[in-house]
């Protein structure tokens, strides 16, 4: 058995207990997404660009976070928060879940322009939230493999349950909504030094040591290329942030061979396994999946289906 990961403290063991549901279902679109390395980096670092567009969420988090000085630990931090959000035993979620809100409660300040804001303000839970979700799935279907607009819309609406646990009351259910989103915050996006200087340490290395440093440059221009030409030109991110044809195959390549390669201690295999599917689930084809997924049964008290 492979060790379980931790968040602040709290083990989280993906593939324990036996059967215990997961807020999104092995056959989601989410499982499909969040599996691969390459579209959770470069959508992350396209959520806090987009994030960053906002003084308040900017100030909130280079001011109350770790990030300048631990890249390293608070991309990991964030990393385990999505995991356990989409393939963790729902215990295990709200756990997690919870503690973030914990540390939320605690960020209030005021930006440089002197407006006040707090980590937990509706409006600022609801972006950060829609972010994520816009940045993973764009840079799935960009860098990944292209998804149909059904399959699209599908990723949105299952993200409600737990954007539900974060505290968020809207959560986009298209594209089109999203967008919507956007441009009611529009007005309030600027450019910034610190958007620089996130930038800077993406393409340092400093927050993925792990990734081959050919990667770190191609990594923050795809990230950049995700942006809504609204919000990239807000920020002022011109021509030095486009993202080359080599880039490009070279992340496209990167990310159609991570999808293919079922690591066995990956929350993705753990999580497969602790619903009784066999730990490469994800990795195999549609049809075999689709004929797995048919010899589950639903759970007696409700929720996802387990082992038959």
């Amino acid at each position: 058995m492979t060790a379980p990961s931790s968040y602040l403290g709290w083990k989280i063991d993906y593939a324990n207990p036996p059967g215990e549901a997961a807020y999104l279902d092995p056959g989601s679109v989410h499982w499909r997404v969040y599996k691969n390395p390459i579209a959770l980096a470069v959508g992350g670092v396209a959520a806090v660009l987009l994030e960053f567009a906002d003084a308040r969420i900017r100030s909130g988090v280079w001011d109350h976070s770790t990030y300048k000085a631990d890249p390293i630990g608070r991309s990991k931090r964030n990393g385990i928060a999505a995991m356990v959000g989409v393939y963790g035993p729902q215990s295990a979620a709200r756990r997690v879940i919870q503690g973030v809100t914990n540390m939320h409660s605690r960020v209030v300040g005021q930006t440089p322009g002197g407006e006040a804001y707090k980590a937990l303000d509706v409006e600022l839970l609801d972006w950060v939230s829609a972010t994520a979700g816009y940045g993973f799935l764009n840079a799935y279907d960009r860098f990944v493999s292209p998804l149909s607009e059904a399959d699209k819309t599908r990723f949105y609406e299952e993200a409600h349950p737990i954007a539900r646990l974060y505290g968020v009351r809207y959560s986009p259910s298209s594209t089109a909504d999203f967008l919507k989103m956007m441009d009611r915050l529009a007005d309030r996006f600027e450019p910034h030094p610190i958007v620089e200087e996130f930038l800077g340490i993406i393409q340092s290395g400093k927050a993925a040591p792990n990734a081959p440093k050919v990667l770190h440059r191609a990594l923050a221009r795809a990230s950049v290329s995700l942006l809504p030409p609204i919000v990239r030109a807000k920020l002022a991110l011109g021509r030095d942030y486009d993202l080359s044809p080599i880039d490009s195959l070279m992340l496209k390549a990167a990310g159609k061979l991570a999808d293919r390669i079922a690591v066995a201690n990956s929350p993705p295999c753990q999580a497969s396994q602790r619903l009784g599917l066999p730990a490469d689930f994800l990795y195999r084809r549609p049809a075999e999946q689709k004929r797995l997924l048919a010899t589950l049964s639903p759970r007696p008290e409700g929720g996802l289906p387990q082992a038959s």
